[in-house]
């Protein structure tokens, strides 16, 4: 099966509709990141083997998710999953944030090939980025706990704002030690097809907000 094939059938099998503009240009990013991946290292080898299920359909996954207006995918590395969702939700606003040069100067070309107006690229460490205004969600997967996530990305969130971390297997572990100033909404399986793996999105919210 191509990555055409693959990415459509797995779209499809997550209930969400694609168009003609967002199909080709989820695949001019593939494009784009194995092109720039020979010189700048954005992705390992073994990755390379099955790009679309472990980097589109993976970003996808969390699209019923994403409310915005405004999101800030922090620890972004290559753009993931910021860039395929602000392929997929135009009317939502993208900060895609990651400290590590390189790969910022490649989300920039990205954001460019892909005419994502929706897209702004930060090279900053998270605790130093003090946005205004501030976010109404908070998305990452680099992050290797939840408390850590909170720990140096909890001042990006607005006000009733709420944080989506994207896990493997079910963080039981993680969710045990939330700072108490936050609790947990809610976490939502993952279904994401070929993968082979368990996938799972934690939201986490401030006590204070309701």
């Amino acid at each position: 099966m191509d990555d055409r094939q693959c990415l459509r059938d797995g779209a499809a099998r997550m209930g969400i509709p694609l168009t003609a503009e967002q199909e080709d240009k989820l695949l001019h990013y593939l494009a784009l990141l194995l092109k720039w991946n020979k010189v700048y290292n954005l992705i390992s080898r073994r990755e390379a083997d099955n790009l679309v299920a472990l980097h589109l359909l993976d970003s996808l996954s969390v699209l019923p998710y994403i409310n915005g207006p405004r999101v800030v995918d922090v620890g972004s590395g290559a753009g993931l999953p910021g860039i395929p969702l602000a392929i997929m939700r135009p009317d939502c606003h993208f900060t895609v944030l990651d400290s590590n040069g390189k790969k910022g100067r490649f989300r920039t070309q990205a954001a460019i090939e892909l005419g994502l107006k929706n897209v702004e690229v930060v090279s900053a460490r998270a605790e130093e980025f003090q946005p205004e205004p501030k976010f109404d969600q908070v998305i990452s997967r680099a992050f290797a706990t939840i408390a850590d996530m909170l720990a140096v990305a909890g001042h990006l969130a607005a006000p009733g704002g709420r944080f989506l971390a994207m896990k493997g297997l079910y963080p039981r572990d993680e969710l045990a030690e939330l700072p108490a100033e936050y609790r947990l909404e809610t976490v939502h399986i993952l279904e994401v097809p070929y993968l082979g793996a368990e996938r799972h999105l934690a939201i986490v919210a401030r006590a204070a907000d309701q």
